[in-house]
């Protein structure tokens, strides 16, 4: 791997990249939210793979799964975060072991009398709808301390630098009233400098605020550094990014923006459950903004979703609102970048749509999974997210210097990452107010757009009179898949009476000889190869690389803006398709099933700040 010198100096969030760090050359992909046997509810719903056969998996290897068929990944990840629930941790394992501090809780005993009758789902629906209820679903005993271990243990021996990183990890999962609040807790550090730190879980708070101060503690009494990734917002029933403190509902302050900007530098914009960037409502201007929406109701099912939580709910408005906090607070609470990860339950961070493993054990590969399987609270029928909705998606993306727990994590704290639906295509991005568009054929193009601009997660501040800031992208097809539709930038800005503003601009585009803007300043479709009968497609559209330059050209130096880039694939057929076709069940889906997506990528903002 090549790697270069640049002293430059990197300051985000509190974290600080040493001058004379190396240069990211090459993106590293893997996932950051994957649960296994280990997971309360993972376990009951038959999940029996266990945390080591997931490594393995991420690493390449053939494993057994939960339904006794062989699975493997086409290409090993280069890092995993197995991301299991802290609350009840461990619990499927107590189960079978009939662990005596659990028969001595009575809520553990009634899930483990449950489970031991073969009324596993039974089990599950109980212990779903009890963790709404926050500590009452706690059980007692020594079962987090040995999971814990357990898990730590194998993080670091799995752990392989310049190979494979893994992170120590789990899932604060908090959901007052079914709502989805839920992080993925980061750590940087081997489990010697974790020490006797224990998950801080929603049974201790279910306050963000109060998890931010666990993870204060944490540093403060180790060394260490931690982070938090909230999940995509779209089951939240508009309560992720609402500009209101959790516990008391009061507008937040200035330390409260601060304190999140801190501790949280990223989030999950795409995954199993759905696609968190933004809505149609919300984005009506936007032809792409629908793909992959859920927005039946709240995790729990216990709230039927309205248009006035969506803008509480994606990441577009939320980095709108943070403009408008900005100016308010003197600090941005939703400064964050973006990342795509699986959320799976059955061990297995897999995300192409040809091999899609999915969501949970009786969402294997079978001709059975494509049925109206609904995932629901047993408490209201009105919560349908069912096997249709579900996704093949997402992964986390990292530009870094070499594939090492210190440099990965350091490249989610300073947001220069990316999230794909999927795929591994790669993006990247560069701003300032001294680059030409002769500067995308240069061969140092990463080190000057390091000398002379930003990457994404960066911030451009001031701009020199008379000049508008510029970006060079770049994007690259995922090897083993489809060709590239085009590059967007997608910009939000605030203007002078304090309203938010937003625009798509397409910046390139495949077969740009025959594709013409049409008057209505749009890139026409590129069309479409897929067979979805047969589940094919060819790569005779498109473009294998995409690069592009755009300077804004409705540039106000007063006006506080950001700007990430979208790319999207051609389209190719979804796991839908592969179904109907690899079990022959054309006469049983139902036609209006959607059968074709178009992959994407979203990397991290860059800010403008006067």
């Amino acid at each position: 791997m090549r790697t270069s010198k640049l002293v430059i100096l990197f300051s985000t969030l509190g974290f600080v990249t040493l001058a004379g760090a190396d240069i990211p050359t090459r993106a590293y992909f893997g996932d950051t939210h994957l649960h296994t046997s280990v997971s309360p509810d993972a376990g009951l719903a038959g999940t029996t793979v266990g945390p080591e056969d997931a490594y393995r998996f991420a690493l390449g290897e053939k494993i057994k799964s939960n339904t006794g068929q062989h699975a493997q990944l086409k290409r090993p990840l280069d890092f995993l975060v197995i991301a299991d629930h802290a609350e009840n941790l461990g619990l499927a394992r107590a189960i079978a072991t009939s662990d005596p501090a659990l028969l001595a809780d009575p809520f553990g005993k009634q899930l483990h009398d449950l489970a031991l009758a073969g009324k596993g789902v039974e089990a599950f629906n109980l212990l779903v709808q009890t963790m709404t209820k926050g500590a009452e679903a706690k059980i007692g005993g020594d079962m987090l301390r040995n999971a814990w271990d357990m898990m730590t243990d194998l993080a670091d021996k799995y752990n392989d630098p310049g190979k494979f990183s893994a992170f120590i990890g789990y899932e604060w999962t908090s959901q007052p009233g079914g709502n989805n609040l839920h992080r993925v807790v980061m750590f940087k550090d081997d489990k010697a400098t974790l020490g006797s730190t224990l998950p801080f879980s929603a049974f201790d708070s279910e306050d963000v605020e109060d998890l931010w101060d666990f993870m204060a503690a944490y540093e403060k009494n180790t060394g260490g550094q931690v982070l938090a990734i909230p999940h995509n917002g779209n089951l939240s029933s508009g309560t992720m990014f609402l500009p209101q403190h959790q516990k008391t509902g009061e507008p937040i302050d200035a330390d409260y923006a601060k304190t999140r900007l801190r501790w949280e530098p990223v989030i999950e914009v795409t995954q199993a459950k759905g696609t968190g960037e933004t809505h149609p409502f919300l984005s009506s201007e936007d032809e792409f903004a629908g793909f992959e929406i859920v927005d039946t109701t709240n995790l729990g099912g216990t709230v039927t979703h309205t248009e006035d939580m969506l803008q509480y709910e994606y990441a577009r408005a939320a980095l709108k609102s943070g403009l408008v906090l900005e100016q308010q607070l003197g600090s941005n609470p939703f400064k964050f970048g973006m990342v795509g990860s699986t959320d799976a339950h059955t061990s297995f961070a897999s995300t192409v749509e040809d091999n899609w493993w999915g969501k949970a054990p009786f969402l294997e590969p079978s001709p059975k999974r494509w049925e109206d399987v609904l995932i629901r609270s047993s408490r209201d029928p009105k919560y349908d997210l069912t096997a249709f909705q579900l996704a093949a998606a997402g992964l986390a993306g990292v530009w870094a210097h070499e594939n090492t727990r210190e440099a990965i994590w350091d490249a989610f704290a300073r947001r220069e990452v990316f999230g794909t639906s999927g795929t591994r295509l790669q993006v990247r991005v560069f701003g300032g107010f001294d680059f030409a568009e002769s500067d995308l054929s240069r061969a140092d193009f990463a080190e000057h757009g390091y000398a002379n601009g930003v990457p994404m997660g960066g911030d451009l501040n001031d701009a020199p009179e008379g000049k508008a800031p510029a970006f060079m992208m770049q994007a690259l097809r995922d090897p083993d898949g489809a060709n590239l539709d085009r590059v967007q930038i997608i910009k939000g800005w605030l203007d002078a009476e304090g309203q938010t503003h937003e625009k798509v601009y397409d910046v390139a585009w495949s077969n740009s000889d025959t594709r013409v803007v049409g008057a209505d300043g749009k890139v026409p479709s590129v069309g479409s190869t897929v067979d979805e009968r047969e589940a094919t497609y060819t790569n005779t559209i498109g473009a294998r690389t995409l690069q592009g330059y755009w300077q804004d050209p409705d540039f106000d130096p007063d006006e506080q803006a950001f700007y990430y880039v979208r790319v999207l694939e051609i389209p190719t057929p979804r796991w839908l398709a592969y179904d109907r076709k690899n079990y022959d069940l054309y006469d049983v889906m139902p036609e209006d099933a959607t059968y074709t997506s178009q992959e994407r990528a979203y990397s991290s903002p860059i800010w403008y700040n006067p």
